[in-house]
């Protein structure tokens, strides 16, 4: 499970992260942060998806879940991911999604997905801040009828308080990664790359833009 995580939190440096003191980064909140990770740059890398389901599906494994989902898009991956690993490992989770809206049309339903209420679920998302779209995806399987287990994200950013609005609902919420698991892996490589360098070689360090 280690390695996993390790090749995972490498893999969100590599793809998803950047930092950058100006211009700032503009958040879905509003407000400005030097910190931006892009979760779906990792969560559709082929890669990032093999890792992020059986990572998943370790932490939910034994909980008698019948499905795992969350607010789309930002969910969509991750419960994908994590259902397809489970039926691999001969323990079926079904994934289901919960749209920003009710369609206009047909049965004009929220909840997307082979569930059923009273069925056990996981809500996950790719990365947090006010925790705004996990507390939607919350009340929206509430509303459904769906009993909610756990609550698991990929990133919490540390900021707004997102973390423990999300912890007030649902007891047992926890994050694979946080921003300062990011921002400690940049330090480190900071740090590798001016031991390594000699002085006329040296160049200013940079965080991942590319």
């Amino acid at each position: 499970m280690e390695t996993l995580l390790t090749r995972l939190l490498l893999l969100l440096y590599k793809k998803s992260y950047q930092f950058r003191l100006a211009p700032l980064f503009t958040l879905a909140s509003g407000n400005k942060s030097p910190y931006y990770i892009d979760g779906k740059a990792t969560m559709h890398d082929p890669e990032g998806k093999a890792l992020i389901g059986e990572i998943f599906f370790e932490k939910i494994k034994n909980l008698k879940i019948d499905a795992i989902g969350g607010l789309t898009m930002g969910a969509d991956p991750i419960a994908i991911s994590t259902s397809l690993i489970s039926y691999q490992k001969g323990v079926p989770i079904k994934s289901f999604s919960v749209r920003k809206e009710a369609k206009g049309h047909g049965t004009a339903k929220r909840v997307e997905g082979e569930v059923q209420p009273g069925n056990r679920v996981i809500i996950v998302d790719d990365v947090i801040t006010t925790g705004k779209s996990v507390i939607e995806a919350i009340e929206a399987a509430q509303d459904f009828g769906l009993e909610i287990v756990k609550v698991i994200v990929l990133v919490d950013r540390q900021e707004e308080g997102g973390f423990d609005k999300i912890k007030a609902r649902i007891p047992d919420t926890e994050a694979i990664f946080t921003l300062s698991d990011l921002k400690d892996l940049e330090t480190h490589a900071r740090d590798s790359q001016t031991r390594v360098a000699s002085p006329a070689d040296r160049k200013p360090y940079q965080a991942l833009q590319n």
